[in-house]
């Protein structure tokens, strides 16, 4: 049920690669460990600027990248990831707590 009130992705009509998506989602993983709930945002950022400054070779162009990533669907690809990152805590803390 909750699956269909998240918001559809889009990044891939945006041009956004499998490379990109994983570089994202380990960026947002280690921001979720390192700074919990909160670093998922920064670290989700912090996946893609990198990648993007590798294939660009420039920073201007990574930052134009990053901020068509996020309008092409990077926002949707966040909620959707920190309601994951927050299901698995609250699961990870009801078994240790529990």
């Amino acid at each position: 049920m909750v699956r269909w009130t998240l918001p559809p992705r889009r990044l891939r009509a945006g041009g956004a690669t499998t490379r990109l998506l994983v570089h994202d989602g380990v960026g947002a993983l280690l921001g979720f460990v390192l700074l919990p709930v909160l670093g998922a945002v920064p670290g989700f950022l912090a996946g893609v600027y990198p990648h993007e400054w590798r294939r660009f070779g420039r920073r201007r162009e990574a930052w134009a990248a990053l901020r068509t990533v996020l309008r092409h669907g990077g926002s949707d690809v966040l909620v959707e990831l920190f309601t994951c990152l927050l299901i698995a805590g609250a699961w990870v803390g009801a078994v240790f707590l529990g």
